[in-house]
């Protein structure tokens, strides 16, 4: 007879499996313990406190993600203790930064000072990029608490916004380490790290360089790991809201790994891309052409027709008209020259299932056994 492990959360009985945490048994079974700084896939660092939980017989609160279940322990995940602990945490991060998510009490001349200071660091009049879809936020709305209990955490370190794809707002970071774990235990790039220490620590790329100059290959794995407004796209800070947009899961057409992504369309266009989490092959990862790559799906020079040449010019005509055209020739040469005088070069940039076709289509119709792959130079 097979002897279950069990933990008992708010009263309630769950087994869980040896090495499982409070946290994955949790939300195995649906009891929600937020959290910030903790990644699926990632070494758990209880950085962020967020998820701390009152154990029975513990002298501390403890992190629910980094701490393991053992037999017949008793949690509680939102007794008093619990959530003072949680707004005291989210006040902290709230008063370190410019985090104007509209959670702090606007009665007086202090909130119009800080939202100036804000507007002048962010160079916008407009609320936090993320606003709205934000988890530090949301954990804000939840706890009812806001910034100004503690005096602000001034910024020491500017906006960087010198590469074509990411903007890095070190005064919205809360050094959960989410992108740093992302980075190094996700997609293993190792290209940025915690830097510096006590206040003065922030996310850094090797010698603190900016990320054009690193080791970084703009994966944007960061960008979707980040819990606020931190790392955004640069095309979408203050242009696009999540509101705004519908999202369209559709297979990415780059190569045939078939990367699962999010097109997030707005006014019929697509404004930016992201993993769909938890979906194979990728899980949620994506590479920069995957992720950045979309611009040409807007372009004006894109072909929307097919185009014959006629009399020296080309000239727009109809799929039947330029399919029965290259069947034509594709028949002469064969009948003139012999099949082997034809070959076929597919690619590494469309789906496993486009290579299958093309393959069969040059050994079934054009008989000839030439197929050749760019992947193999």
């Amino acid at each position: 007879m097979d002897i279950k492990n069990v933990i008992v959360i708010n009263g309630n009985e769950f087994s869980f499996n040896p090495g499982d945490t409070i946290l994955q048994t949790a939300r195995r079974n649906s009891v929600d313990i937020p959290t910030l700084c903790h990644l699926k896939g990632a070494t758990p660092t209880g950085e962020c406190r967020i998820c701390v939980v009152e154990v029975e017989g513990a002298r501390n609160l403890l992190p629910a993600c980094a701490t393991p279940a053992t037999d017949r322990m008793v949690v509680l995940t939102e007794s008093p203790k619990v959530v003072e602990a949680r707004r005291l945490i989210l006040q902290l991060m709230l008063s370190s930064g410019n985090h104007n998510c509209a959670v702090r009490i606007a009665d007086d001349q202090g909130w119009t000072g800080f939202q100036l200071g804000v507007h002048k660091d962010d160079k916008s009049d407009q609320l936090c990029p993320v606003w709205g879809d934000c988890e530090l936020q949301d954990l804000a709305y939840r706890y009812q608490v806001s910034g100004e209990r503690f005096p602000k955490i001034e910024v020491k370190y500017p906006i960087e916004d010198v590469n074509p794809f990411i903007v890095r707002d070190f005064s919205r970071c809360i050094k959960c380490g989410r992108c740093v774990q992302a980075c190094n235990d996700i997609q293993v790039n190792n290209a940025i790290s915690l830097g510096y220490r006590g206040t003065d620590t922030k996310v850094i790329a090797a010698g603190d360089r900016p990320l054009k100059d690193s080791d970084c290959v703009f994966c944007g794995e960061c960008v979707q790991a980040c819990p606020v407004g931190a790392l955004v796209e640069k095309d979408v800070r203050y242009k696009v809201r999540q509101w705004d947009t519908e999202k369209v899961r559709t297979t990415c057409s780059y190569c045939g790994v078939g990367c699962q992504m999010w097109l997030h369309v707005k006014d019929g266009k697509v404004a930016k891309v992201s993993g769909v989490e938890e979906q194979p092959p990728n899980n949620g990862s994506l590479c920069v052409k995957g992720r950045f790559g979309f611009d040409f799906i807007n372009s004006p020079e894109r072909l929307t027709t097919p185009l014959i040449r006629k009399n020296g010019e080309l000239k727009e005509a109809s799929w039947d008209e330029a399919l029965d055209l290259v069947a034509k020739h594709f028949s002469e040469i064969k009948g003139k020259h012999g099949s082997d005088s034809m070959g076929l070069l597919t690619s590494a940039r469309v789906t496993n299932e486009d290579n299958y076709v093309a393959q069969k289509f040059a050994r079934a119709v054009l008989k000839t056994n030439n197929v050749d792959h760019c992947a193999r130079l």
